[in-house]
Parts: C-alpha cells; sequence; structure tokens
C-alpha cells in the first residue's frame, strides 16, 4: 500500500504492525506481558534507551554512567558509596573499607629501656630479654614458660630455632666454626633482633635465646644490643657441668653436643661470673620455679639496669 506525500501514516499503537497489519500477524504467539506495576516504596525502573537516544542527566552529585553499564544501587539499610571523577583509583567499595583486614602497624625502632612496674614482678610491663646460657641450661624452655604465664603478650624467639630456617646450605656450627657459621649466626641475631624490635613496637614484649659468650663481646652480646637496643635486658641460666651434661644427652639430632663440646661450652660460660649481668643457678630448680625466678631478676634489672 503506498500513501500520498503528507499523507497522515497508518495509526501505530499497541495492536498494529509498521505497515497497520495487526501485531499478531507479525509476531505469531502470546503478546508480551508488561511488568508489574511498583508496590509500595518502589520507583518504576526507567525504560532502556533506544539506539542514538541521549540518557537522562544523572541527579545532582551523582556520577554519569558508562554506556552499557548500570550504576549499582546500594544494599538495603546502607548509604551510596561517594561518587568516582573518572580519573585516579576507584575508591573501595564499603565492604573493602570495612572488612579488608589491612591494619597499619607501627615500624619498629631500638628497643628503650622500660618504665618500672608499679606491682610485683614485671607485671604489665612490656620488654625485651636476652636469655643466655650453654647448651642444656634450659634456655628455651624456661623461655618459652615464662612468655605464656605472663599476663601481657609476650612472644619468644630462639636464635637456634632461627638458625635452622636455612633447610639447604645450612652451616652446623657442629661441623666447625668458619667464616660461613658466623655469617649465618650474624644473620639469624638481626633477624631475631629484627623480630622483637616489631613486636615491641606493637605492645608485645618478647624473650629472645642464646649462648652468648662472654670473651667474643663484639660477635655475641655487643650484636644483641646493636639490633634491639639499648633496653635489651640479658640474664644468664648457668646451671651445675653436671645438669648440662645430663640434659645434653637427652637431646637428639643436631641439638646434642659430645661431652667434651658441653664442657668446654660451660667452662666459657663461666666468664659472665663478674661482669655485672644478673646470674641464675638452676640447678636445682624445676623449669616453673626457674621461670619465676627470672621475673623477680628482671623486674630489679628493670628498676636498676645492669651496665655492660
Amino acid at each position: 500500500m503506498q500513501h500520498a506525500v503528507g499523507a497522515p501514516l497508518p495509526p501505530h499503537g499497541p495492536g498494529s504492525g509498521h505497515v497497520g497489519r495487526p501485531y499478531q500477524a507479525q509476531h505469531p504467539g502470546p503478546p508480551p506481558i508488561s511488568p508489574p506495576p511498583p508496590g509500595p516504596g518502589q520507583t518504576q525502573p526507567a525504560p532502556p534507551s533506544a539506539p542514538g537516544q541521549v540518557p537522562p542527566p544523572p541527579a545532582p552529585g551523582q556520577a554519569p554512567s558508562a554506556p552499557g553499564h548500570a550504576q549499582p544501587s546500594p544494599a538495603p539499610g546502607q548509604a551510596p558509596g561517594p561518587a568516582w571523577s573518572g580519573t585516579g583509583p576507584t575508591p573501595p567499595t564499603r565492604e573493602a573499607v570495612g572488612h579488608t583486614g589491612h591494619v597499619q602497624l607501627p615500624p619498629g625502632g631500638p628497643v628503650p629501656l622500660p618504665a618500672p612496674p608499679a606491682e610485683p614482678g614485671t607485671g604489665g610491663a612490656t620488654l625485651a630479654v636476652l636469655l643466655i646460657g650453654p647448651a642444656g641450661a634450659g634456655k628455651t624452655t624456661v623461655a618459652k614458660l615464662w612468655a605464656a604465664r605472663r599476663r601481657v603478650p609476650t612472644a619468644h624467639v630462639s636464635l637456634d630455632d632461627v638458625r635452622e630456617w636455612v633447610r639447604s646450605g645450612f652451616a652446623d656450627p657442629q661441623a666447625g666454626w668458619n667464616d660461613h657459621s658466623e655469617a649465618q649466626y650474624r644473620l639469624a641475631r638481626r633477624t631475631c633482633g629484627f623480630a622483637a624490635r616489631n613486636f615491641l613496637a606493637n605492645g608485645i614484649s618478647c624473650i629472645l635465646d642464646d649462648a652468648v659468650f662472654p670473651d667474643r663481646p663484639v660477635v655475641g652480646l655487643g650484636g644483641w644490643k646493636r639490633h634491639v637496643g639499648p633496653g635489651l635486658l640479658p640474664v644468664v641460666l648457668l646451671p651445675g657441668l653436671e645438669v648440662v651434661l645430663e640434659r645434653n644427652a637427652a637431646r637428639s639430632g643436631n641439638r646434642r653436643l659430645s661431652d667434651e663440646e658441653v664442657a668446654r661450652i660451660h667452662g666459657r660460660m663461666a666468664g659472665w661470673y663478674g661482669s655485672g649481668l644478673p646470674i641464675i643457678d638452676n640447678s636445682t630448680y624445676d623449669v616453673e620455679t626457674t621461670a619465676r625466678v627470672l621475673d623477680d631478676v628482671l623486674a630489679r634489672s628493670i628498676a636498676s639496669p645492669p651496665a655492660w
């Protein structure tokens, strides 16, 4: 059918096709179902834009949507997030801000001397401790118990454990002390000091243990003070030789030394007498008693720090 120029076109409404034929004639099957009217508190969704049609302007304070991407709606009871300007990083959503687990930790620094506690023992003081002693003195066992029994957060770091983090190429000191074993010792000590600084910077005390020799202050005690800070409190655990030999015999693996080596180390440790450092002879103490004595000794060290 043709129409004269200027003549009105046939009606184009529901039930009519492009040239006036009924809708059912062009599209067999049931007619499309209109969406239900919005319920209370709901708004009618905007119809999709036809090709070439400009979308309506955004509301004040709302960023325009990219073509083909709808603006996400906030969850029920949640305020809409900030609009994105289109430049810079995309702002995190409300869920990302509240549930990423990101915590800003203060950096570690040299550990200062702790303030004297206002109660018996070390109380709630945050402090760094270095427990010194020969193999078999009970350093690690006592340090673990003392740290676990405190009522404030306290960590324990053993230098021997850190040294054994090296699985391939581990320089076993039983094979001889050389440049390789000394380099790994220094690296482990520096790692322990870094850990202690960070623990204390975040309100967690730390007790370290190591077999530090008094005749090598630069490698031993001086290095610990340099890596931890002037507030490090050293205490020597030195039972009798018979006790040390008995405890060493119960060990296994590379932690067990020969009796000759144990006797030699114990003899060198005797040089701590007269050094000014507090010394605990735990020959007749069990682990719990030694931990209590250690706490009393540390309380006196806080009140009157040893000169070292």
